[in-house]
């Protein structure tokens, strides 16, 4: 958890000309927080208090409770549809109130990240190396009283409106070195990749850190199968669900990029009995060993 000690050692009402400004500042807002409670609204309250020009959009606020794997993959497939300048506020958090890190993060592109230390910004950091990360550490930048249970509201929040009003981003706090979850990789054996289920979809369908760049390329497709011991084997990807039957499952490449286990008109998760964490492989078939 921030201290109330900054080493940031600037006050957020400092506005220097050169500051960075954008005529209509996009925030979007990612959270496991759900809509029964008014948890995302107190969010946009503070930001538009202190940003009223502020266009807040929402990713999602469905992450299944705690799931850090899962608000980490749909960050990255929102990131870059949105404009330079755009701050990506997320909050899947179940450290909160502990000692765990609270992040800015600012990409070449010009948008910027934030949200808890915990593995939650990994997978976009992970695909970039043009970064630079702050620990929020300046409490003027802060609300005035900040809960040990609500940093979405006190802290993440106040600090995404600081930023779209123009505050200077090295004023948040010193550098810092983010976590870097290992979910974001797979495990390279013989002929095998190993690795997991990230995503649960709407439809049901396993989306797993599995990537079409780990296959090789589009080339190389046909000579991947996956298999989740002790569930099921798919020999073959397929190219999309309307090459299966109805009830049928396969394996697919995404329009994310990852490999997924889909049924066409099934939810697969359900069907399988399968979630988030799940461990699969991709395996070469024997039509590689054919051409080699």
């Amino acid at each position: 958890m921030p201290r109330r000690s900054s080493s940031a050692g600037s006050s957020v009402s400092a506005r220097p000309p050169e500051a960075e400004r954008f005529e209509t500042p996009i925030v979007t807002l990612l959270s496991d927080f759900g809509l029964e409670d008014g948890y995302v609204a107190g969010m946009k309250g503070v930001i538009l208090s202190r940003c009223p020009g502020a266009r807040i959009v929402d990713v999602t606020h469905q992450v299944p409770p705690y799931d850090i794997r899962s608000g980490s993959y749909v960050l990255k497939t929102v990131f870059d549809a949105f404009p330079p300048g755009t701050i990506h506020l997320a909050v899947v958090d179940p450290g909160v109130g502990t000692d765990r890190r609270a992040l800015a993060v600012k990409l070449g592109c010009g948008r910027i990240l934030i949200g808890p230390d915990n593995g939650l910004l990994s997978w976009v950091l992970g695909m970039r190396s043009d970064w630079e990360s702050r620990s929020l550490e300046n409490p003027e930048s802060w609300q005035p009283v900040l809960s040990h249970t609500f940093h979405g509201r006190d802290l993440f929040a106040p600090v995404a409106a600081h930023l779209a009003s123009g505050l200077p981003f090295d004023l948040l706090g010193p550098r810092c070195s983010p976590q870097t979850a290992p979910w974001i990789r797979v495990e390279r054996r013989g002929r095998e990749l190993l690795g997991e289920v990230v995503h649960v979809d709407h439809f049901g369908n396993l989306i797993t850190n599995i990537t079409r760049e780990d296959l090789g390329g589009p080339e190389e497709l046909a000579r991947w199968g996956m298999t989740v011991p002790g569930i099921v084997t798919l020999p073959t990807l397929r190219v999309t669900y309307g090459d299966l039957s109805v009830g049928e499952a396969a394996a697919i490449i995404g329009s994310s990029g990852h490999l997924e286990i889909a049924v066409n008109q099934g939810n697969a998760a359900r069907i399988l009995s399968m979630a988030t964490g799940t461990k699969v492989a991709a395996f070469r078939t024997g039509a590689d060993e054919a051409r080699s």
